[in-house]
């Protein structure tokens, strides 16, 4: 699923978290998604199984990409801080706290990609 465009609040970190974990169906269903993708022999004639495959594969990517793009564009909304505005030095510390908590998605994102690519590389 793509980010709505114009639609990520990068000021709420609950919001920006949910929006990644709405964004992450085809992960948290490869395993599904490849048995159901990969044909078994009594119908290995009738589907294109790499074309198939490889259709899996672009969706994969497109959707880590998607959230890449997203945990990228708030990431730098929320580090561009006008340091001469008194009023947004007192948000220093709660801005970087967010900072840190969107940058530690792309931990998250590097596990549930992982276990995205684990059963396929068994097959």
């Amino acid at each position: 699923m793509a980010a709505p465009s114009g639609c990520v609040n990068c000021e709420e970190f609950a919001e920006f978290q949910e929006l990644l974990k709405v964004m992450r169906p085809i992960d948290d269903r490869i395993v599904h998604e490849l048995n159901t993708t990969v044909p078994t022999a009594s119908f290995a004639g009738k589907i294109d199984a790499s074309q198939t495959c490889k259709q899996l594969y672009e969706s994969l990517m497109a959707a880590h990409a998607s959230r890449d793009r997203v945990k990228k564009n708030c990431i730098a909304q929320t580090s561009a801080i006008n340091l001469d505005d008194l009023t947004l030095l007192k948000q220093l510390r709660k801005q970087q706290t967010r900072l840190k908590w969107m940058q530690s998605e792309f931990s998250v994102e590097e596990v549930v990609n992982d276990r995205s690519w684990k059963p396929q590389k068994n097959e």
